[in-house]
């Protein structure tokens, strides 16, 4: 029987009809799991901007109205051209479908492109529940509550939150399994809260990591120019070179959306 089904759903990369719903019985998982390759591959074909790519899905979504990935697909367009809002109205079809795939992607884009902390808070939350110890785009899930509570100004929440990051990825005594940028974030934090040897501690460890990091160099510079270090001017000269020899944070869409605390030339020029 497998042969006759997958030749049936190659012929349905066609106008959509109400005949083809019926043929299918969409609450199976390997029905959907048949026909979401089909279409996402005819979907590729077209660039992020052009209309045809989000038609595509929603001849798919006609044949079967729940297929998660589909409206997460659909999501996608919309976040490289900066409407958030749109994005998330998908995101939000696909956690209805699916909360255990999809709840930690849409406190992703609550973090980081939406900015709206409180509920990136609640989503990794939830998500800590339904997959726990998970990542996501590298990083555990307390790293993104971290983040979040220190953009709002909850430091102490943001300290346990960064230390729950560092003790889940830490598997033994090499710094080098924490991630530079969970080290930066943390000499930030405590930057921000005027422990400025904490911050020195976790830069210096960030930079050991990844010495040609604009953020962690700057950072280190700003520290230094409260304390009063000479070596200020050194990391500042450091964070303008390296950043004009095109080295990033090292985060995923950082071409179109700003990462929390991200700086830019002009910030380093004012210092």
């Amino acid at each position: 029987m497998t042969k006759p089904f997958i030749v049936l759903i190659s012929f349905l990369v066609l106008p959509i009809t109400g005949f083809a719903q019926n043929i299918f019985d969409c609450t199976s998982k390997s029905v959907q799991d048949s026909l979401f390759p089909i279409y996402s591959k005819k979907a590729r074909k077209y660039t992020w901007d052009d209309p045809a790519r989000e038609l595509t899905y929603d001849s798919l979504l006609a044949i079967c109205p729940d297929i998660a990935e589909a409206y997460q697909e659909k999501g996608i367009p919309y976040l490289a051209n900066g409407n958030f809002e749109k994005a998330l109205q998908n995101n939000d079809k696909a956690v209805e479908l699916d909360p255990v795939r999809w709840t930690a992607y849409r406190g992703y884009l609550h973090c980081i492109y939406a900015k709206n902390y409180e509920k990136a808070i609640a989503d990794f939350e939830t998500a800590e529940i339904l997959t726990p110890h998970s990542f996501i785009q590298d990083h555990s899930f307390s790293f993104y509550i971290a983040l979040s509570y220190m953009e709002l100004g909850n430091y102490s929440k943001a300290e346990s939150y960064f230390l729950k990051d560092i003790a889940q990825q830490s598997r033994g005594e090499a710094m080098n399994d924490i991630h530079f940028n969970s080290l930066l974030y943390f000499g930030i934090l405590y930057y921000l809260m005027n422990e400025f040897d904490k911050a020195e501690m976790y830069l210096r460890d960030c930079l050991r990591l990844y010495e040609q990091h604009p953020m962690a160099n700057y950072y280190m510079a700003m520290t230094f120019k409260v304390t009063g270090n000479k070596q200020q001017d050194l990391y500042f000269e450091k964070a303008k070179q390296f950043m004009q020899e095109g080295y990033k944070m090292n985060e995923p869409h950082t071409f179109n959306v700003n990462y929390p605390r991200q700086i830019t030339m002009s910030d380093i020029e004012k210092r």
